[in-house]
């Protein structure tokens, strides 16, 4: 993993229709005329910090970038009702950002389940969405990566120290990351775990996420969203992202979204799975050079 940048951003607040406190990091643009700015949304256990490199990255060419916390993560309000952690209601939570922020229009850079909520979107509110990043997702998956995050995904875990927490990320993302050591590792469980009172590190996310999938059984993660896909290609500009080994956004179904979307961009980062951090050399060039080309 490279070191990242400097990071500077402001905490942003924003109400949900349900009456949720939410929140985003907001990292200014630091020079030049103004342009649309990138909403970064994460997967379905990470939170913000998860763009921070690439998120400076942009901004120092000048773009304004947003990364949110999806609700009952990081530090966003955990849902009254856990059945609202679903697509569709993180979709409406980007709209009311929109709003409350004045944001007309953006790009979108979806990692993962961020991805699906960029597509939800594209069917919900398109006149948001002026072009799009999708990070290692597409409109189905493969069941091997499904599989592999339904193993721990909500599940109770007993991390006392942060040795414990380490441990724990690189049992279940070594398969991704194998490049990683020892340095990455704290720093990625730095970025899902934080603090509870008594000092332990605890999962910075709301174990009910995993509500909607029981209770749907595991055909929920599998969402045929193909329809959904074509909407957001459209006349879009679009980046596909892929982990070269990854096990989720496999060969096929990547073939599959290209020959549907033949003008979408796309870059395999070599040597990692599900999903590229994006301070990879390939993944960070083509993301730079993608914006460079959208208004």
């Amino acid at each position: 993993m490279k070191n990242s940048p400097a990071a500077a951003y402001a905490h942003r607040w924003f109400t949900s229709r349900d009456g949720l406190s939410l929140y985003a990091r907001d990292y200014p643009g630091s020079h030049g005329p103004a342009q649309l700015p990138v909403i970064c949304i994460h997967g379905l256990t990470r939170n913000s910090a998860d763009f921070d490199h690439i998120a400076t990255r942009i901004a120092q060419t000048g773009r304004r970038v947003i990364s949110v916390d999806v609700r009952g993560r990081g530090r966003s309000e955990r849902a009254c009702n856990p059945m609202t952690y679903q697509p569709q209601f993180y979709a409406l939570d980007v709209v009311d950002l929109f709003e409350q922020l004045g944001i007309k229009e953006a790009v979108f850079l979806g990692t993962s389940m961020g991805g699906l909520i960029t597509m939800a979107l594209a069917a919900l509110k398109p006149g948001l969405i002026a072009a799009a990043i999708l990070n290692d997702i597409g409109p189905e998956v493969a069941e091997a990566g499904l599989a592999r995050i339904n193993e721990y995904a909500g599940r109770p875990v007993e991390t006392k120290t942060w040795a414990d927490a380490v441990a724990y990320v690189k049992q279940h993302n070594a398969v991704a990351l194998p490049h990683y050591k020892a340095a990455d590792w704290d720093a990625f469980a730095r970025r899902v775990f934080r603090e509870n009172e008594a000092g332990e590190p605890v999962l910075d996310y709301d174990p009910d996420i995993s509500v909607p999938i029981t209770v749907a059984g595991p055909e929920a993660l599998v969402p045929s969203l193909w329809p959904f896909f074509s909407k957001l290609a459209g006349r879009r500009p679009m980046l596909l992202i892929r982990g070269a080994i990854s096990d989720l956004l496999d060969e096929p179904i990547a073939a599959k979204m290209r020959k549907k979307a033949p003008h979408m961009g796309y870059v395999e980062v070599p040597n990692v799975g599900h999903a590229p951090m994006l301070d990879e050399p390939e993944a960070e060039a083509a993301i730079l050079s993608f914006l460079g080309e959208v208004a």
